[in-house]
């Protein structure tokens, strides 16, 4: 098993080639069922953008859906804002962008250590369920504890 130095070391390589690497934070072995599985970026600070992180989706999801973000954000300039919807993330949906501070269940460590928590800024992808309504919509029908959130629109 690689220790924490190899891990630090291939993600200093990635974020050196692309500009950020995506993290991920899956429940474990002992924890199959009260850790919600996460995933953020870490290297957007570095050059004055806001880490982007999104909840309760399977890791090859997150990852493709952070790392079209985080294209357009480093790649384009593209800015984003607190409750924007974005329509060509999720094919057949919106999204909404919520800016906000790490909790307790949605703690980007990595990024945290890296950058200091006075520097890191967070914005969390937002996802509908399958009628298309948000967390705060009455009648979504997504279980809550699926996608904490660090925010509201």
């Amino acid at each position: 098993m690689p220790d924490i130095g190899d891990f630090l070391q291939r993600q200093e390589k990635i974020i050196d080639t692309v500009g950020w690497a995506v993290i991920h934070i899956l429940p474990t072995d002992d924890e199959p069922d009260t850790a919600t599985p996460f995933a953020y970026t870490v290297g957007l600070t570095a050059h004055g953008y806001p880490e982007l992180l999104i909840a309760g989706l399977p890791p090859e999801i997150a990852h493709d859906l952070l790392n079209d973000l985080a294209a357009r954000v480093y790649d384009k300039a593209e800015r984003f804002s607190h409750g924007q919807r974005i329509s060509d993330l999720i094919a057949g949906y919106e999204a909404v962008l919520v800016e906000g501070e790490p909790t307790d269940d949605l703690l980007p460590g990595v990024a945290i250590a890296r950058y200091g928590r006075e520097q890191v800024r967070l914005l969390q992808v937002i996802w509908p369920d399958p009628q298309g309504r948000f967390p705060w919509d009455a009648g979504y029908s997504t279980d809550p504890h699926v996608q904490p959130q660090i925010a509201r629109p």
